[in-house]
């Protein structure tokens, strides 16, 4: 069994007229350790800091949502990906209602607490949306709520997709919750995975170190908000997450 912690750390939330954003939440520089002790993967196109969220914004553009993420260095197309950048992939989770989801989607490891179960999950990867598509069904009866984001694109260290407005439930995105799961884009995963790279007990050339080879940890890089949500012990306690509101 391993357990493993990570040190507190605030997240902070603030409305940037001067943005244009409707939302921008701030998350805390160097975090990006998963539940505690995560170690980057060896290959160079894994750039320290490349997976460190530092702030998500959530827009509204006409009959789209702009979803607007920061990250700790310039992004970078070693693999040629269709978004314009290679080693990242975001999961949103978003509660726009009562009740929910609380399971996670295939892959991450992780739980959501009951008052912050979630209504949509989207997908921001650099894979092409076909492809994104193609993988959803194996949430399986979660899959209905699964979005794939679009207008996918990377200048400097942030990354911006886009959602249209009708694929998420109505209401104002100012008083949804949040969760953004920092994961690496996979173009090869394992079994029923969703697009996820493992976090093995050691790294190696494209697998992240740190974790428990039991399966058991969060596959997880960096969340909006405190990483001691992503503690966990094998056997007894899942990592449990909750949502972040303005």
């Amino acid at each position: 069994m391993k357990r493993l912690l990570s040190a507190a750390a605030l997240t902070t939330i603030c409305a940037l007229p001067a943005t244009g954003a409707d939302l921008t939440f701030q998350d805390p520089a160097g975090d990006d350790v998963g539940a505690g002790g995560l170690i980057y993967p060896t290959n160079e196109v894994f750039q320290p800091g490349a997976f460190d969220l530092r702030s998500f914004s959530v827009t509204r553009d006409g009959d789209m949502l702009r979803f607007d993420f920061e990250v700790g260095t310039p992004t970078q197309n070693a693999w040629q990906m269709a978004g314009g950048f290679d080693v990242q992939m975001f999961f949103v989770f978003v509660d726009t209602r009562s009740g929910g989801h609380v399971e996670d989607l295939p892959g991450l490891n992780i739980q959501f607490a009951e008052a912050d179960a979630w209504d949509k999950a989207i997908i921001v990867s650099p894979q092409p949306e076909a492809r994104v598509i193609s993988e959803i069904p194996k949430a399986g009866v979660l899959a209905a709520d699964v979005v794939a984001a679009t207008q996918i694109s990377a200048d400097g260290p942030r990354i911006t997709a886009h959602v249209p407005v009708t694929a998420l439930p109505g209401g104002d995105p100012q008083t949804w919750g949040y969760q953004v799961i920092v994961q690496s884009n996979e173009g090869f995963p394992d079994g029923a995975d969703l697009l996820t790279r493992k976090v093995n007990e050691f790294e190696e050339e494209y697998r992240f170190g740190g974790g428990d080879d039991s399966d058991c940890d969060p596959h997880v890089v960096d969340i909006l908000g405190s990483p001691d949500q992503l503690a966990y012990a094998c056997g007894t306690k899942r990592a449990t997450l909750s949502m972040v509101r303005k």
